[in-house]
C-alpha cells in the first residue's frame, strides 16, 4: 500500500469512526429490516468538503492501486449521490446518479448526468452496505444499459453478504471500512436471522 493510500484510508477510517457512527441507546431499524444500536449516517459524516474529499481520494486510490480503470462512476440515489461526483471529480472522470425510480415525465430516464451505455467502465459506489440491496439494484440498472462494471465500492459494509454476491458476478468489491473496522457487530437481517 502506497503512503499517499495509506494515509488517505486511515483518515477515512477515523472519520466514519467519529464523524458518521453513533450509537443508541435504543435500537432503530436499518434499511434492510434489521435492528441496530449502531448507526452509520456517511452523508453526515462526510458533509465537509475536506472529509469527502479524503472518502473519494482513498476510493480512487483503492481502484487505482488494483489497476482498474473506469470512465464513469456512480450508484442509487443517495447513498452514491455526494461520492459520485466527489471521485468524478478527483479522477477526471465522469458522474452518474441512478434514480429508485424511472422519471415520470420529461426525459422518463432512471440514470442521470452522464448517460453511459455500451462502452463505458463503470466504478459501481455506494455509502453504507448492509444486505448489498441497494448497490445490487444499481448494478441491474448499469448492466441493462450494457455498460460494464469494473469494480464495486462500498464506504462501509455492515454485513457479509455483499462480497459474496459481487464474486457471483464476477466485479471486484472494496469496501473501505468493514464492520470489524468500525468496531461494531455485524448486522444479520431479519431473513437470515436464527
Amino acid at each position: 500500500m502506497s503512503a499517499e493510500l495509506a494515509e488517505h484510508s486511515n483518515r477515512l477510517l477515523e472519520i466514519l469512526k467519529t464523524k458518521a457512527l453513533s450509537h443508541r441507546e435504543e435500537a432503530i431499524q436499518l434499511a434492510c429490516g434489521a435492528m441496530s444500536r449502531d448507526f452509520i449516517d456517511a452523508k453526515e459524516g462526510l458533509a465537509a468538503w475536506e472529509d469527502l474529499e479524503v472518502a473519494c481520494r482513498a476510493i480512487h486510490e483503492t481502484v487505482s492501486k488494483e489497476q482498474i480503470r473506469f470512465d464513469s462512476v456512480g450508484g442509487l440515489t443517495l447513498g452514491a449521490d455526494a461520492l459520485a461526483v466527489g471521485i468524478a471529480a478527483v479522477s477526471n472522470q465522469h458522474w452518474f446518479i441512478i434514480r429508485k425510480q424511472q422519471k415520470g415525465r420529461g426525459t422518463r430516464r432512471r440514470v442521470e448526468g452522464q448517460q453511459i451505455g455500451p462502452g463505458n467502465k463503470v466504478l459501481l459506489i455506494d455509502d453504507v452496505v448492509t444486505t448489498g440491496g441497494s448497490i445490487l439494484e444499481a448494478l441491474e440498472v448499469v448492466e441493462q444499459t450494457q455498460a460494464k462494471i469494473v469494480a464495486a465500492v462500498t464506504l462501509v459494509d455492515r454485513g457479509d453478504l455483499a462480497r459474496p454476491a459481487f464474486q457471483q458476478h464476477g466485479i471486484p468489491y472494496f469496501p473501505m471500512a468493514t464492520y470489524h473496522d468500525m468496531g461494531i457487530a455485524p448486522v444479520i437481517p431479519p431473513t437470515t436471522a436464527a
